[in-house]
C-alpha cells in the first residue's frame, strides 16, 4: 500500500499545483475586483449601478461551469480566444468577484453613516475615509463570509477539468480509474481537509487581528 502511495502522489501533486494555482490567482484578481465592484454599487451614477447589477446578476445567477464552458468554447465564435488556463482564471475571477462584491457591499452599508459625517469632519478625503476608516471594519464584519467563499473556492477548481486542466481531482480520478482503487480519490479527500485546516486557522487568526473593531 504504502508503494502504491508513494507512486501515484507524483501525479496528485501535479494536480494540487494546478488546484493551488487558480486559486490563489482566484483570490488575487477577485478579492480586489470585488472591492472597486461594491464600491461602485454604492455610488450615485445610475448607469453604472445598472451595469454592475446586471453583471452580479448574471455571475451569481448561473453556474460557474457554465460560465467557464461559455468563455473557453463560446467567445472564440465571436473572435474571442482564450488558452486553457486564462479561460478557466477568468471565469473563476468574474465569478468569485461578484459574490465578493455582495459580501462587501453589506459589510460597507452595515457601518454607521456617522463615521462618514466625521472623517468629513476630520478633512479625510473619500479615498482616505475607505482606506483608513470604513475598509478596515468592513474586515471585520465580512470575514466569517469571506472565510465560506474561499473554502468554496478550493473546491470549486475541480471544475476546471471541464477545459482539460489536469487538477487534484481529476488526477485522483484517472488514478482511481486506472487501478481501480479508492485510495488515489481517498487521498485526494486528505488533500482537500488539510487546505481547509489550514485556510481554517488562517482565518481565525485574521478575525483575531480584526477583533479590536469590535
Amino acid at each position: 500500500m504504502l508503494e502504491y502511495i508513494l507512486r501515484i502522489t507524483p501525479a496528485l501533486i501535479e494536480g494540487l499545483d494546478t488546484t493551488l494555482s487558480v486559486f490563489f490567482l482566484t483570490l488575487v484578481f477577485s478579492i480586489p475586483l470585488g472591492v472597486l465592484v461594491a464600491i461602485g454599487r454604492l455610488s450615485n451614477i445610475k448607469p453604472l449601478v445598472g451595469i454592475l447589477k446586471l453583471y452580479i446578476w448574471i455571475m451569481r445567477g448561473t453556474p460557474l461551469l457554465l460560465q467557464i464552458v461559455v468563455i473557453f468554447f463560446g467567445l472564440p465564435i465571436v473572435g474571442i480566444t482564450f488558452d486553457r488556463f486564462p479561460a478557466a482564471i477568468l471565469a473563476f475571477v468574474l465569478n468569485y468577484a461578484a459574490y465578493f462584491a455582495e459580501i462587501f457591499r453589506g459589510g460597507i452599508e452595515s457601518i454607521d453613516k456617522g463615521q462618514y459625517d466625521a472623517a468629513k469632519v476630520l478633512g479625510f478625503t473619500p479615498a482616505k475615509t475607505y482606506q483608513r476608516i470604513i475598509l478596515p471594519q468592513m474586515v471585520k464584519i465580512v470575514l466569517p463570509s469571506v472565510a465560506n467563499e474561499v473554502i468554496t473556492l478550493i473546491k470549486d477548481t475541480s471544475l476546471v477539468y471541464v477545459v482539460g486542466l489536469g487538477e487534484l481531482l481529476r488526477a485522483g480520478k484517472i488514478a482511481s480509474n486506472r487501478d481501480a482503487s479508492l485510495v488515489p480519490l481517498i487521498m485526494v479527500g486528505v488533500f482537500y481537509l488539510a487546505l481547509t485546516a489550514i485556510l481554517t486557522v488562517a482565518f481565525q487568526k485574521l478575525e483575531k487581528r480584526y477583533s479590536y473593531y469590535q
